[in-house]
């Protein structure tokens, strides 16, 4: 995963495939972007680990109003849940805009903490995502699996 904090809040998390790598901007060595990244990285773990449902950290996104909007949504789906492209553009006042949703999520620069993987397709299959269908699926197991201990 790429990981990027700019002191203040999340920017990116974004899915590099067969890597793990955690790094900072190369203009973004002061302390409270190594004090984020830690945090980040902190909860990223807890997660995994089937202890954390949900992120307490500060985002930053830059999208078009529609992206952001979308964006949020996403943030509104429970831990282990999923929704449907169409059902988020129902959500946002769009619900002729399903094709944009799912290019919106596409962009989604901070992955797992706007949860994008909770999207699937209306048929209930698993659709498109950044880190390739079986992180999807991985991440939507992880979450199911962990679902009655929290």
């Amino acid at each position: 995963m790429w990981l990027t904090v700019d002191g203040e809040a999340v920017c990116v998390v974004d899915w590099i495939k067969d890597e793990v790598i955690s790094a900072l901007e190369e203009d973004a060595s002061a302390p409270e972007d190594v004090v984020l990244l830690d945090e980040l990285m902190a909860q990223l773990d807890e997660y995994f680990r089937g202890e954390r449902r949900s992120f307490e950290l500060s985002l930053r996104t830059s999208g078009t109003e529609f992206q952001e909007a979308v964006w949020s949504e996403l943030q509104k789906i429970p831990y282990s849940t999923t929704v449907s492209y169409s059902e988020i553009a129902r959500r946002i006042g769009r619900p002729t805009a399903v094709r944009a949703v799912g290019h919106a999520i596409h962009c989604n620069p901070i992955g797992i903490l706007i949860p994008c993987h909770r999207v699937i397709g209306a048929d209930g299959n698993l659709k498109g995502f950044a880190g390739g269908l079986e992180a999807k699926r991985f991440l939507l197991a992880l979450e199911q699996k962990h679902t009655s201990f929290l």
